[in-house]
């Protein structure tokens, strides 16, 4: 992330905290670059656990603090079924990444990794790569995938194959920035040693850094760039 022309950046993501526990000092950057940074969330994240019309707000108001504590903004996803998204047509949940995609023309698109084991991630990261196929006269340069404590390291190889991350991103001086998005989804924190804990993204965190010299990291794996 050197200097450069603003970049227009969407996440797409299946749950409102995805986009913290994957990538939250990431977005911290792109902001401090002068990027603006868009999210989208394809289901309401709580539905599968029963939860009441009270509950969905307390996270959706959880998330607009988080936007509003690292800088981004969120656009209007879906409404399908959480941890069921798989009951949905494909192109149905094509269609709205489209919508997103025309009205803002992103340069950067970040969604999960389909070497998940959340049915939602990998749905989700599989109609984006739909609606982000190449076509003449795009804009997009480029999509990384993330990977989600207890959902991308709950896979495995046989089944889900594998995240393989290629890009890894200093976050060192804006991890407090995610330790405090984490804290206000600390409803959705287990404790320790669960690995969707502070000390599990924590450590993981160390990992990836500690892969290429750096003291935090986010790591990501770019499965399409274009120079144009």
């Amino acid at each position: 992330m050197t200097a450069k022309d603003c970049q227009i950046v969407l996440v797409i993501i299946a749950h409102r905290d995805d986009e913290t526990i994957g990538l939250a000092g990431v977005i911290a950057r792109h902001i401090e670059c002068g990027d603006f940074v868009y999210a989208m969330s394809m289901t309401d994240g709580v539905g599968a656990r029963g939860s009441n019309i009270s509950e969905v707000r307390l996270r959706e108001q959880a998330s607009l603090k988080v936007a509003n504590a690292l800088g981004f903004s969120w656009l209007d996803g879906g409404s399908f079924p959480d941890n069921a998204i798989d009951t949905v047509p494909l192109l149905e949940i094509v269609k709205v990444i489209e919508a997103i995609k025309i009205k803002i023309n992103p340069t950067i698109i970040y969604t999960h990794s389909s070497a998940d084991l959340n049915i939602d991630h990998r749905i989700v990261g599989q109609a984006t790569l739909t609606a982000f196929r190449p076509q003449p006269d795009e804009r997009w340069q480029e999509i990384r995938l993330f990977e989600v404590s207890s959902a991308t390291d709950y896979g495995h190889r046989s089944v889900t194959g594998i995240f393989n991350p290629n890009l890894y991103i200093n976050i060192e001086n804006v991890w407090n920035k995610k330790l405090l998005a984490l804290n206000i989804y600390n409803s959705e924190m287990r404790s320790s040693p669960h690995s969707r804990s502070y000390d599990g993204i924590e450590n993981l965190a160390k990992y990836r850094g500690s892969q290429v010299g750096l003291n935090f990291a986010e790591a990501f794996e770019v499965i399409r760039k274009i120079e144009r």
